[in-house]
């Protein structure tokens, strides 16, 4: 076997998933992280059928939570509701098109991106891909730190409702597509922690291996 196409886990390393720290234990259970106290495992059990489970029920999620109204404003008797996208194009034509980028690219680009990003690993991952893994690796560190930015939606919608009541002259109220949206974020932060980012060098490995 080439050096190449030496895993950590072969090697009889394994990296905490708390801090990062390597160790090598001697049992076949890997036991405790010395510096944090975490649990160590070799490889999350399950973590391709939990990943694509979330991702699917993200999916699904995705099409109301763009198709929905996320709030309705009543103001003088009348009551008008906007989706995301609509939102959008109300910023931008009412000249606040920063704004209009960041909802757009919070809301839209970054859910749609983390799922179809999650998906491109799973196949790679059961495919054997053993290509580009450090690209790969990279790709699901950016999933991962930019997840945190997929609530700004929420919490402008949140913000307005809690600053807009002026009863009975206006009032700003949540729509069912927040729920929707909120369900999308949890379920795509589930599914970049259920991914175990290492089984894209067990793959890259075992391909490596057989001379693929």
């Amino acid at each position: 076997m080439s050096a190449a196409a030496l895993s950590a886990a072969r090697a009889g390393i394994v990296s905490c998933l708390t801090c990062g720290l390597l160790s090598r234990p001697a049992a076949a259970d890997p036991g405790f992280c010395r510096r944090c106290g975490g649990k160590l495992v070799w490889r999350k059990q399950h973590s391709v059928q939990y990943t694509w489970a979330f991702l699917v029920a993200a999916a699904i999620c995705y099409i109301p939570a763009n198709a929905l109204p996320v709030l309705g404003t009543t103001a003088l008797g009348s009551t008008e509701f906007d989706t995301i996208i609509g939102g959008v194009i109300f910023l931008y034509k009412s000249g606040s098109w920063p704004l209009a980028l960041i909802v757009l690219v919070a809301s839209i680009m970054i859910p749609l991106g983390k799922i179809l990003a999650l998906s491109w690993l799973l196949i790679t991952v059961q495919r054997g891909q053993a290509r580009n893994a450090h690209d790969r690796a990279r790709l699901y560190r950016l999933v991962e730190f930019i997840g945190k930015w997929s609530m700004l939606d929420v919490f402008v919608d949140a913000f307005t409702v809690a600053l807009v009541q002026l009863s009975p002259l206006m009032s700003v109220e949540p729509g069912l597509g927040v729920v929707f949206f909120m369900a999308v974020v949890v379920l795509t932060m589930l599914a970049a922690q259920t991914f175990d980012p290492r089984l894209i060098w067990d793959s890259a490995a075992e391909r490596e291996a057989h001379g693929g």
